[in-house]
């Protein structure tokens, strides 16, 4: 398929035709068979005719689109593919032709043709005439109908190509109407077809893309001709990526910038549908994560989720009265970062519509949805902002670079506002892009001393946020993503914070087990050595109780025990000589586990013998019966 595809659609209709002339020639030598030959030289006739007919729609659509930016180009993969079903026919007949060339018993006894070979050949020319009207229908229809307004013009008749996969020629059709129709409605219409067979099952995404699909709907997205086809356009897109291979091949045909680009510049609906896209392409792909990363999809996605909330009080850009260049845009972001000093420092406090100051990044049309931005339903700017906020969660998932940038847009302070005011659908995606966020600084000590320091008001609120949810709400899904988060910024905090480690210790004896164990994981991430606080901040997980409902904890599900065990040993290894410890009978429970099968996890095999050490050091006069175990 690859040579195919290199050649131009010139030379891969100037071969069938010249084998249509050849059979032409070969049927008036023909000496043998006369009538079968004749027969076959009008259905090549009618293919001929069919194929000069492509020959001149072809010519007609490159020269009008070399002359016009804006014109369509013809959609050539139909075209390839049945002319090339058409050069194996012609081929056969040709073949079957150039047998009867000479009579003769001798000659008809060797070759062996007979009547039920022209039979097989009139069928097989005949599907080839069937394909060439289709063919020729679907660009009639699509070059015939533009400017009508008419819709449902579509060809939905199927080829004989086609006859055993009907997808095939409804792909082929929806394609070369959103190509190369004139008429708006009928594009549009394509467009949601394609969107509802790409809904439907992998098979047809799989065809969708294969037949050169995401292309078409790229460029009614780009086009912005109207807000209809620009949804139509993103859902089907959407809904093609829905795995890594068919995301990197709209990242390949070049979609993350127009997708960008739309998401600056468009009315609210197509920039929810455009959000969702991100989302699905993020979701399924990290190399797509890294595309928009590189396009800094980020901005736009936090100046649509913040317009309309106030959060900073931050420097205008000046007024100049130029117009704004990128390296103007550089500067005034490079101030606003360094200045973050300057900030109140209670979230109340910020007063500031980040949309003004992001969206001059946009194109210079934003300015023309305005108007429909403030006439807008609320629940339409709702899911907006739920779109966006899923799109940056899905964004910043395990990737630095969008996290990063979330960080230096001042999106921890819109998403801590959301999580304090909004619910439901908009709170949870707000809570799960910080937990992201901060599990990439924990990852990446660069990010967490930018994002998270200390006197930074955006970390004082999202901590703020997060530990209120931690103590106020009780759905596991709310809790959850909370403490991963906590957990994630544990060498963030300095050992007076103890207002953080108090909320999560208490959520160790949660009655969800889930809860509970991520409570469990969290609180390790402050005792384990690598915190260089790790002995106060094992201190104070014993001052608040931490010890009793870790060792029940130990006695439940095995990822509970695995990493019950972990922190216990922590605790023993920091604070070995604690009262609590000891009464608790922490030892036994080691010493227990030491005979389990979970001790011979990697971070138990050598963790459970130090702590059982440790202990045993401090508490050997209490109990002179038990073994040493040795380091």
């Amino acid at each position: 398929m690859g040579s195919e595809e290199e050649r131009s659609m010139e030379e891969e209709l100037s071969f069938p035709i010249l084998l249509a002339d050849r059979v032409r020639k070969s049927v008036e030598e023909a000496e043998s068979f006369k009538f079968e030959c004749s027969e076959v030289g009008k259905q090549v006739d009618r293919l001929s005719h069919m194929l000069r007919s492509t020959v001149r729609l072809t010519t007609s659509s490159s020269s009008s689109s070399s002359s016009s930016s804006s014109s369509q180009t013809i959609y050539e993969r139909p075209i390839r593919r049945i002319v090339s079903e058409v050069s194996k026919n012609l081929e056969r007949a040709l073949t079957l032709v150039r047998k009867c060339k000479r009579s003769g018993i001798l000659r008809r006894v060797v070759t062996i043709t007979s009547a039920t070979d022209f039979r097989k050949l009139f069928l097989l020319l005949d599907n080839s005439i069937g394909d060439m009207k289709w063919l020729l229908s679907i660009f009639d229809v699509v070059d015939s109908n533009g400017g009508s307004g008419g819709g449902g013009n579509i060809v939905l008749s199927l080829p004989p190509i086609a006859s055993n996969d009907p997808i095939l020629s409804w792909v082929w059709s929806f394609t070369a109407t959103i190509q190369t129709s004139s008429s708006i409605i009928d594009r549009i219409e394509a467009a949601n077809q394609l969107a509802s067979l790409a809904g439907d099952n992998d098979r047809n995404k799989k065809i969708i893309v294969e037949e050169g699909g995401v292309p078409p709907l790229l460029k009614l997205l780009k086009e912005g001709i109207s807000g209809e086809a620009q949804i139509a356009a993103s859902t089907a897109l959407a809904n093609l990526a829905t795995d890594q291979e068919r995301v990197r091949q709209i990242v390949a045909e070049l979609g993350v910038p127009i997708i960008v680009q739309v998401l600056w510049d468009s009315p609210m609906l197509v920039q929810t549908s455009v959000a969702n896209l991100v989302s699905r392409m993020a979701e399924n792909d990290s190399d797509a994560q890294e595309e928009f990363a590189r396009e800094n999809a980020i901005r736009p996605l936090v100046s649509l989720l913040s317009s309309e909330t106030p959060l900073l009080d931050e420097p205008k850009p000046p007024q100049s009265g130029k117009p704004t260049t990128l390296h103007s845009l550089v500067l005034v972001n490079k101030e606003l970062g360094v200045n973050s000093h300057l900030y109140p420092k209670t979230l109340h406090q910020h007063n500031l519509h980040l949309n003004s100051s992001l969206h001059s990044e946009g194109s210079s049309r934003a300015g023309n949805h305005k108007k429909e931005r403030e006439n807008e339903k609320p629940e339409v700017k709702l899911q907006l902002k739920i779109k966006c906020a899923e799109a940056l969660w899905l964004l910043s998932r395990g990737s630095v670079s969008n996290s990063q940038r979330i960080a230096e847009t001042k999106g921890l302070l819109c998403l801590a506002k959301y999580i304090e005011k909004e619910q439901w659908e908009l709170q949870f995606n707000c809570l799960m892009t910080v937990m992201e966020i901060a599990g990439a600084a924990e990852l990446n000590a660069d990010l967490r001393r930018a994002a998270f320091k200390t006197n930074s008001p955006a970390a004082k609120a999202v901590v703020d946020q997060i530990l209120r949810i931690i103590q106020e709400e009780d759905t596991p899904s709310m809790q959850i993503p909370a403490i991963k988060a906590i957990g994630s910024l544990a060498r963030a905090f300095q050992a007076r914070e103890t207002r953080v480690l108090g909320p999560l210790v208490t959520r160790l004896d949660h009655r969800n087990l889930d809860v509970a164990t991520e409570a469990v994981i969290a609180v390790g991430k402050f005792a384990c050595p690598e915190n260089f606080l790790c002995v106060q901040h094992s201190k104070a997980i014993i001052e608040f109780g931490g010890v009793s409902p870790l060792l029940r904890l130990l006695r439940v599900s095995e990822r509970a025990q695995l990493h019950g065990l972990i922190l216990l040993c922590y605790l023993a290894l920091h604070v070995g000589n604690s009262e609590a410890l000891d009464r608790s009978k922490a030892l036994s429970a080691l010493e227990g586990a030491a005979r389990a099968p979970v001790s011979q996890h990697p971070q138990l095999r050598e963790l459970i013998p130090k702590a059982i050490y440790q202990l045993d050091l401090y508490h050997e006069g209490d109990h002179p019966h038990r073994q040493s175990y040795g380091s």
